[in-house]
């Protein structure tokens, strides 16, 4: 999916200013292409061996390898424009081993997080080319969501269940509602009235949605119904038995999604002949499908793991210190910030494909990027936290449960009628915005507002 959204994000070509027709055709724009050709044919012989072949090309192996590394790391680090952001991976590093302003490590090391989650998105499309569809699937499925489920994990091991469950339940919203609401309104701004996307593929993304809210909702109204009968400790004994069972399901139900979209139903998620693949535009997919061969993208995938997993040890241990001198709650750095960090580049993507009139494949990135962060990261992290002994449940606070719900309902019936347009864009980052306002007035000490529910209830 991501390997087909980069190719069509990534085929700008240089256009040269047409002359004027007046006048015999002479004029500035003869001048100015005339200027623009001789020193592109410079720039080209710079970097050109005798015979006209470029130096990553050359014969001669001490010429070629080099070049080929230059050449290579410099498409690399022009596939996204968040890349210039690169500057703060080294900065972020030594703030955080040298123990800087808790504050500037948090900044630094969450600038620095956005390229790293753009060149591990590129990473994994280079070995999906390479890997064919069945493959490629369980590439992006697996590496996708990297930098949420390294972020998370880190959390996870130092006993941060706030932060994973905010960080969890962020993504997803912001998927389905930031994303997916800059999709509509850029795209229904430039393609107007509205656009048109595979409703069936969209509803069954949205149904498998709806299954992880009831995964939540279900947790939520369990811990209510036993009320003060029973103690606490018995209550989240009961609970972890719930959502490690519930896990279990749920990463099943997400590999039976896997083997329908790749295998049986492969035809329903086929990207639309008429989006345009001409012979150019094939042979331009097919070079740029060719950056990093599959040891390179191994290799590029490693390192940048390893990069992300230092930056998140770093921002995540500096959160404390955040929350006390910002005065931000967990809840909202899980949920609202953190998110940003590893959507960034993806968020980006999706909005340019929507204005290219993509609906079908922005629809898969805002949508199924949510779905596997609900049906495969969350129980994986509940599966994580039952084996290293650390109490992550399904269980969020009723409040983020029922917004997470509202969220879900809006978006399924949005996109039931497989059509979109800018108000119903404008719908959705406003809702987003009143969730974000929402949690960062949520304080983290509230409790557990199910007792009070549940008091209320028994009362009457």
């Amino acid at each position: 999916m991501r390997s087909s959204l980069r190719r069509h994000t990534s085929g700008n070509k240089v256009q040269q200013i047409r002359p004027s027709t007046e006048n015999g055709g002479q004029g500035l724009g003869d001048t100015l292409n005339h200027h623009i050709n001789e020193h592109t044919a410079l720039l080209h012989r710079a970097f050109q061996n005798a015979d006209g072949e470029p130096f990553y090309r050359d014969e001669r192996p001490w010429v070629r390898w080099p070049s080929n590394f230059g050449y290579v790391t410099w498409r690399t680090l022009a596939s996204n424009p968040v890349n210039f952001l690169l500057v703060f991976v080294p900065l972020g590093i030594i703030s955080g081993a040298i123990h800087w302003n808790p504050t500037v490590v948090f900044i630094l090391n969450f600038l620095a997080i956005i390229p790293l989650a753009s060149l591990l998105s590129f990473a994994t499309e280079e070995i999906s080319v390479k890997l064919g569809q069945t493959l490629g699937g369980l590439m992006n499925a697996t590496f996708g969501n990297a930098v949420e489920l390294i972020v998370s994990i880190v959390a996870l091991k130092n006993g941060e269940i706030r932060i994973v469950q905010a960080s969890m339940l962020g993504s997803v919203l912001s998927n389905i509602l930031l994303v997916l609401g800059c999709c509509f309104l850029a795209g229904g701004i430039k393609h107007h009235p509205e656009q048109n996307f595979n409703s069936t593929v969209a509803s069954t993304m949205s149904s498998l949605m709806a299954v992880s809210t009831a995964s939540l909702i279900i947790p939520a109204t369990l811990y209510a119904a036993m009320g003060s009968s029973n103690s606490v400790d018995k209550k989240r004994d009961n609970i972890l038995i719930l959502s490690h069972g519930t896990a279990i399901i749920l990463l099943i139900l997400y590999s039976l999604y896997l083997f329908f979209q790749l295998k049986t139903h492969a035809h329903l998620f086929d990207e639309d002949p008429e989006s345009g693949s001409g012979g150019d535009d094939g042979e331009a997919e097919e070079q740029e499908g060719h950056v990093l061969n599959p040891p390179a993208a191994a290799v590029a995938l490693v390192i940048v793991t390893v990069m992300v997993a230092v930056c998140a040890e770093y921002l995540v241990d500096s959160i404390d210190s955040i929350v006390e001198s910002a005065h931000i709650s967990r809840t909202f750095i899980g949920l609202i910030l953190l998110p940003i960090v590893g959507n960034a580049a993806e968020h980006v993507t999706a909005v340019v494909v929507a204005m290219k009139n993509k609906m079908d494949l922005a629809i898969g990135v805002a949508i199924g990027s949510s779905m596997q962060i609900a049906l495969l990261v969350t129980p994986f992290l509940v599966v994580l936290g039952w084996i290293i002994n650390e109490p992550m449940t399904l269980h969020f606070e009723i409040f983020e449960t029922v917004v997470f719900f509202l969220a879900v309902l809006v978006t399924n019936y949005l996109i039931s009628d497989g059509k979109s347009n800018y108000l119903e864009g404008a719908m959705l980052i406003g809702m987003y915005i009143i969730i974000a306002l929402a949690f960062y007035v949520y304080p983290d000490n509230t409790g557990d507002p199910t007792k009070a529910l549940w008091s209320m209830v028994s009362q009457r």
